[in-house]
């Protein structure tokens, strides 16, 4: 729900989804700067009741148009 209100605010695509073991993944796209945003939001942030001891973010690569539609939760 914030995760989601955030992208929305940023105008990023893409999911998260919880773990079982208490981490979260996901995709994020868009324009890059806006992709930065998302990072610091998700790293330093978060949702209120969200606890982040550190963020890694791995497989980046530049796209040229994007893949996924609206941005939301998986489960």
């Amino acid at each position: 729900m914030y995760t989601e209100a955030e992208a929305q605010k940023l105008g990023v695509t893409g999911w998260v989804k919880n773990t079982r073991q208490g981490t979260v993944v996901g995709q994020v796209q868009g324009h890059p700067e806006k992709v930065k945003e998302m990072k610091y939001w998700l790293s330093k942030v978060g949702s209120p009741s969200s606890r982040i001891h550190r963020a890694q973010f791995t497989n980046e690569k530049p796209i040229t148009k994007l893949e996924i539609r609206g941005f939301g939760t998986r489960y």
